[in-house]
């Protein structure tokens, strides 16, 4: 029986090449899609679930007056102390923020110096994170203020092994004011793809914290580091919420609540609003897994349709099987195989062009992934591939083998409301879920446009900064004066952090007259140098920038539009505001820039001018001149810090990096959009295809009786175009109340205007109408003699 479904299978592709063909393609091609999003999303999933389960992140909820917002730094002695405190936990430990160290020096045995990431991390870390250690202890390659602990391949890049405990390693950064030299105590394993942050080197948090006990991250108001603990067994994370919660009020810190999460969930679940989870990046992992179920569904739809449209030249074959006393079980298994067998082979196809496509598509998500034919993908695989072939044929099977065997006999099939309106259905779902997607294109394409377009308050073209390092450090002043040398160099400053998203805060330090003390308020800070708002092309709404003509400019502060808003101050020029026990007088006010994304709203800053704080050197070059100044800046870093290589960023793209989930989505969502399409136009093409083959006699008979070929190509279009346009009276809301959820997590957004949905819904049927109007046009152009002929 096997052997004869597999030859009637054979015989019907050979048959309808067509139909087989447009089926295959269109399986082939959702089958890719759904395997490349299902890489991307497992790979997601699996970020940071290698660690153990009873890892927690301490995180806190800012209470301000304009809202709750939450930060992963918590103060620098939380840890510590939350060990010792709470019997609740186990274990504690504190790392500093992936920036604090960033991209970090590091050289041995004399070695020109290389980059490398680092972090502070606190004695314990290799106890409650599970990254191997291939040399050392992990109760003990932390302790102490002189130990680091380095990754395999920074330990054979400088020493080339990996039997290097003891040894001496030097590592500078923007951080540090000077070289630190440490002793390696240990070597872990490089951290892999499937780590939220990676690491090349572990400096011992006995450093941030000081010998003598006088650091500033002894304080409970100073924050920044993270902190993650490992609860005792029985714990509910509930209950212990509920503990900490008042925890810092305790230590004297009002206005901050503390809240526990599952250390593995904070790289998906990464944005809160009003102190709740309200989304992250698992809001993608959610819409791409929805888009490659929603293709696959689209490539099933056209098994069905095609199938069903040509049930009367298979209701013979029914209706003799029927007749010979053939169950309608044997029936559904033969047109299931059908289906199956059409489905492995698509399968197959898929496999092979996502191997060919994986590169690129890596380029697009910044990820690494491979096809790894493990247990775990098989089971997958397996699902997806049933799951296809049980959809695309269950339909056309239950159809099929319901065909009365007297009517299947004689050929000819009237279909029945019910089988009408299904196939229209499937079509409009279909299309509804092709314009949805190209709304959602244009919309993130008008939005991330409106980001790249909009003025963000300061000049981000032409703009190139390094940070001063080895021979230079301390030397800002000479640096900026020789840079100015350059020819091309337009204006030069410097600050003490990065520019976009690095600014430092403070909040309840500061006062001034007429405060409402019942107001919370957040600022951030940066500490900058002379020319900085003119390097950056800011502007001031009121007073003046700073100046080195006058040395009292130490003692003078700068906030911006935001912040005078927040205090509620009128004529703010010469008022007073106390900054950690100095005052400070008001000397302008800087028009409010974007330090942050657009996803949120500018909030108060101020700056201070304290050059020697400064290390980060902003560079403004004059159009067309980018290139004989980065050749300057080189010869001149090398001229004068011969140790250190040249190392440099375009503010635009950190402007731009800022977007990144963004715009791979935008890429993403375009190449689904079309492949969405493409799968529809497909099926549309074939069932238009059928359509046109059956009436040909139809057609024939009115050319006969003056049909004109308008006539005919009308008649033709009209049952096809009806169930597109009800798609896209379905999509077009859906498509706008979706895109406004999207673009809700903007702060500043682009608007929704009415032509985006029309442009869309165009597009839409116009794709839908050319697929169509090809094959009509075709019939309406056949021999007439041969279509009278036709069966």
């Amino acid at each position: 029986m096997f052997k004869h479904h597999l030859l009637l299978i054979y015989r019907n592709f050979k048959k309808n090449k067509g139909g087989f063909l447009i089926n295959l393609i269109g399986l082939s091609a959702g089958l890719t899609c759904t395997l490349l999003i299902y890489l991307w999303v497992n790979d997601e999933m699996g970020i940071d679930r290698f660690h153990d389960d009873s890892i927690y992140q301490i995180a806190q909820n800012e209470h301000l007056t304009d809202g709750i917002q939450t930060v992963e730094g918590t103060p620098g002695i939380l840890a510590e102390t939350m060990a010792k405190e709470i019997p609740e936990v186990e274990i504690a430990v504190a790392t500093s923020p992936s920036f604090w160290l960033g991209q970090s020096k590091v050289s041995a045995n004399h070695k020109p110096a290389i980059k490398a990431a680092g972090k502070f991390a606190s004695a314990d870390f290799f106890k409650v994170f599970s990254f191997p250690l291939l040399v050392g202890n992990k109760n003990d390659v932390l302790r102490g203020t002189k130990t680091v602990v380095i990754s395999e391949t920074i330990a054979k890049k400088l020493f080339n092994s990996i039997d290097i405990v003891g040894k001496e390693m030097v590592w500078s950064n923007t951080e540090m004011q000077a070289e630190n030299h440490a002793t390696i105590s240990g070597v872990f394993r490089d951290m892999g793809t499937n780590t939220s942050e990676k690491v090349d080197f572990l400096v011992s948090y006995d450093v941030l914290l000081g010998p003598d006990g006088n650091s500033g991250y002894r304080k409970w108001t100073n924050y920044g580091p993270n902190t993650y603990v490992v609860l005792k067994k029985d714990v509910q994370l509930s209950v212990f919420n509920s503990k900490i919660e008042n925890y810092l009020s305790e230590k004297g810190v009002m206005n901050y609540t503390l809240f526990a999460r599952p250390f593995a969930e904070s790289y998906l679940y990464n944005k809160f609003e009003n102190g709740k989870v309200s989304g992250g990046r698992i809001v993608y992992v959610r819409l791409f897994s929805l888009i490659a179920v929603f293709i696959l569904i689209i490539a099933c739809i056209n098994f069905m349709n095609l199938s069903t449209a040509k049930a009367s030249r298979r209701s013979k074959e029914v209706g003799v099987k029927k007749v010979l006393g053939a169950p309608r079980g044997s029936l559904i298994l033969q047109y299931l195989s059908e289906s199956m067998l059409l489905t492995l082979m698509a399968v197959f196809i898929s496999l092979l062009l996502v191997e060919l496509l994986l590169p690129q598509f890596n380029q697009i998500t910044g990820k690494h992934l491979n096809l790894e034919f493990n247990g775990i993908f098989f089971i997958s695989l397996a699902s997806m591939t049933i799951f296809t072939g049980l959809l695309s044929g269950s339909y056309p099977a239950l159809y099929l083998s319901g065909l009365k065997p007297v009517a299947a006999l004689k050929g000819r099939l009237q279909l029945t409301a019910m089988a009408m309106f299904t196939r229209q259905g499937l079509v409009v779902f279909q299309f509804a879920f092709s314009a949805i997607l190209i709304i959602s294109v244009l919309i993130v394409y008008k939005q991330i446009e409106f980001v790249q377009q909009s003025n963000p308050g300061y000049n981000r073209e032409n703009v190139v900064y390094f940070e001063t390092n080895g021979a230079l450090k301390n030397k800002i002043n000479f640096v900026i004066d020789e840079v100015k040398k350059i020819d091309g160099v337009a204006n030069v400053s410097s600050i003490d952090r990065e520019l976009l998203g690095d600014l430092s805060f403070t909040l309840g330090e500061f006062d001034w007259e007429g405060r409402n003390h019942k107001e919370v308020i957040k600022f951030q800070r940066a500490d900058v140098n002379v020319d900085l708002i003119e390097t950056m092309g800011m502007e001031m709404s009121a007073g003046r920038s700073f100046s080195s003509q006058f040395i009292s400019d130490t003692s003078k502060i700068i906030i911006n539009e935001a912040g005078i808003k927040a205090m509620g101050l009128k004529n703010p020029i010469g008022k007073i505001f106390k900054l950690w026990g100095n005052e400070m007088q008001i000397i302008g006010v800087v028009k409010d820039f974007h330090f942050e994304s657009f996803h949120r709203k500018v909030g108060p800053l101020f700056m201070r001018y304290k050059p020697k704080h400064t290390n980060r050197v902003m560079v403004k070059i004059k159009a067309g001149n980018i290139k004989s100044v980065l050749e300057a800046l080189e010869d001149f870093h090398t001229r004068h810090n011969p140790a250190y290589t040249f190392d440099y960023k375009f503010l635009k793209h950190d402007y731009q990096a800022q977007y990144i989930a963004e715009s791979r989505v935008a890429v993403l969502s375009r190449y689904f959009a079309l492949l969405a399409i493409l799968i529809s136009g497909l099926g549309l093409f074939g069932m238009a295809s059928f359509t046109a083959e059956r009436r040909f006699k139809e057609i024939g008979i009115r050319k006969i009786l003056g049909a004109s070929d308008n006539n005919v190509i009308y008649m033709l279009l009209k049952d096809f175009t009806k169930p597109v346009l009800i798609a896209l009276i379905v999509a077009l809301p859906l498509g706008y109340l979706l895109s406004k959820n999207w673009l809700n997590s903007f702060a500043y957004r682009t608007d929704l205007k009415l032509w985006f949905f029309l442009v869309s819904g165009f597009l839409a049927f116009f794709i839908a109408l050319v697929t169509v109007y090809f094959q009509a046009f075709r019939a309406a152009k056949m021999n007439l003699v041969e279509t009278i002929k036709a069966d």
